[in-house]
């Protein structure tokens, strides 16, 4: 890896293009090598992307003017908020729908177990045959 490159801070193209070659199913390690780039870097600008869009990449370190701040809070904003909740309630459903089946597993081996035990022999005392009666052949 280039030490060199890695104090320095990356472009928004830069970051972009290697984003895209990620996505595109280059492998992370061979891509950060080529690149420079540390490869939990690569998959930091992949996420921002997903969550905040082109702008949530910035061209420079340090904090963000108040203006490229503004944008990326409304990029994220409500509609990822409502998506988080959305994909939360299908969790909570799935769940709850697991529990349930669950349940439905519990009642029928309880049940199962019930007969099975009712049907056994009684064990009449100390040298009682314990095997089932000879077959009929």
């Amino acid at each position: 890896m280039a030490k060199g490159r890695m104090s320095q801070p990356y472009d928004r193209a830069f970051k972009l293009d290697a984003v895209r070659r990620l996505e595109a199913g280059e492998s992370g390690s061979a891509l950060a090598l080529e690149l420079g780039v540390k490869r939990t870097l690569l998959y930091r600008w992949r996420d921002a992307v997903r969550v905040g869009g082109e702008l949530a990449l910035r061209d420079k370190l340090g904090r963000p003017r108040k203006a490229e701040a503004v944008a990326m809070a409304r990029a994220r904003g409500p509609a990822a908020k409502a998506g988080d909740l959305a994909a939360a309630r299908r969790q909570v459903a799935e769940l709850e729908r697991k529990v349930g089946q669950q349940q439905l597993d519990l009642d029928f081996f309880k049940q199962a177990l019930r007969r099975f035990e009712a049907s056994r022999r009684p064990n009449i005392g100390p040298g009682a045959t314990a095997s089932s009666p000879p077959s009929k052949r």
